[in-house]
């Protein structure tokens, strides 16, 4: 099961700050649960399944997916880490949270798996789809479609755009320019530890 259904704040207490998965906060401080006021150091394996989790939920990718892009990343030339977050960042339904066009990441994944989307002048209803370099992404010329994008921008989920995006917020037309960098990486997260799990196992 790759979507997660259950309660979103709780999840967000116990990681922190997911800006991909709810725009919600919580005014509770403690982790949930009735052991979440006893404050414990966390060993070295619970902090690298911590750092995992953070990128599951936030992605919204179950394990099966994830593992595949962990194996992808580590044949690419270059630091494991950061070659995921990029594969998991330019995801088709990431960049359209990332360009403002929808308020979260599931969100996104609506818009997409509901066929409002078009990349380079075709329908896609895959999210896990890879934005590339030069690729054209816009809303599909449905007045429902418009609209319902419309009404998202009024609620970005974050404030800027990234640099290697650009928005045409009359056409609702966006390009993709090139790859994202490290700093545009909206998650605070240590990619390290998601490589250090996964090499353990």
């Amino acid at each position: 099961m790759s979507r997660y259904k259950g309660a979103r704040l709780k999840i967000c207490r116990r990681l922190g700050d997911l800006p991909g998965l709810t725009r919600k906060k919580s005014n509770k401080t403690s982790p949930p649960g009735e052991h979440g006021q006893q404050v414990k150091k966390p060993s070295e394996y619970a902090l690298r399944l911590e750092e995992k989790q953070k990128l599951r939920f936030n992605y919204g990718l179950n394990e099966k997916q994830l593992l595949k892009n962990i194996k992808i990343a580590k044949r690419v030339q270059g630091s494991t880490g950061l070659v995921l977050l990029q594969i998991l960042e330019m995801r088709l339904d990431n960049t359209l949270f990332r360009l403002g066009l929808s308020p979260t990441i599931p969100a996104a994944r609506q818009l997409v798996n509901h066929g409002h989307i078009l990349v380079n002048n075709n329908m896609v209803s895959i999210c896990s789809y890879q934005c590339k370099p030069g690729d054209i992404i816009k809303v599909q010329n449905k007045q429902k479609s418009r609209e319902l994008v419309k009404h998202y921008m009024n609620f970005p989920g974050l404030a800027n755009i990234p640099n290697h995006l650009e928005l045409n917020k009359e056409e609702l037309l966006a390009k993709v320019n090139g790859i994202v960098e490290r700093e545009w990486v909206a998650l605070q997260i240590n990619e390290l530890l998601v490589v250090e799990y996964y090499s353990r196992k």
